[in-house]
């Protein structure tokens, strides 16, 4: 088990919210963050620590990914036309362990990120097994055939914790997801406030 996986609630504690919106979340119990200075009193923060909280909180919700993978997914955002905070979002949801998790294949990112390791996932009729795989526009994800009955797969899939965007079009009786378009920030079905854009300011100052 990876560090960054056995350390998910570790997480929601830290930032003082429930990141996935899971009953499990020990913020739900306890609001205040791990260790033994847990439940110091906390200053107010300055604008780099709000920006710096901004960013562990999005890269923690995609599995706490890496900081040079972060990182490079921001560089790339601010290369793509537009607004780059929608850019970035837009990228991160392009992860095929972010799709995996949207289409209700499996009940968290982090159990995605391994089951894709595992080599579970097929794209377009081709196993993949990297996590931070970009999945484009009307790309085909389906589960293996000999994967489909795995317990995870149908807990995942008959969890009421959460509803599949309407940018991923799924069909669970075949498990086929197929990637519609690129959303918005505001497409996105976060179960706590994302601020892309303070990431942006983090990471140019």
């Amino acid at each position: 088990m990876s560090k960054r996986h056995s350390a998910k609630f570790k997480i929601d504690r830290r930032m003082g919210q429930n990141l996935w919106g899971r009953g499990k979340s020990p913020v739900t119990k306890r609001e205040y963050g791990p260790g033994q200075h847990g439940q110091r009193r906390k200053g107010k923060l300055s604008d780099f620590g709000v920006q710096l909280k901004a960013k562990q909180k999005l890269k923690g919700y995609y599995g706490n990914i890496s900081e040079k993978q972060f990182k490079r997914t921001y560089q790339e955002a601010l290369r793509l036309k537009g607004d780059s905070s929608e850019n970035l979002i837009g990228l991160l949801e392009r992860r095929l362990d972010a799709v995996v998790y949207r289409a209700k294949f499996v009940p968290t990112v982090f159990a995605a990120r391994q089951f894709i390791s595992h080599g579970h996932v097929k794209v377009n009729g081709r196993r993949v097994n990297v996590a931070s795989y970009r999945v484009k526009l009307e790309d085909v994800i389906e589960v293996k055939d000999a994967s489909k009955q795995l317990a995870i797969v149908l807990e995942a899939v008959q969890s009421g914790e959460r509803d599949v965007p309407d940018y991923i079009e799924v069909d669970h009786s075949k498990m086929i997801a197929k990637f519609q378009r690129i959303p918005t920030l505001s497409d996105v079905p976060y179960p706590v406030q994302m601020e892309p854009n303070l990431v942006v300011e983090f990471y140019s100052r």
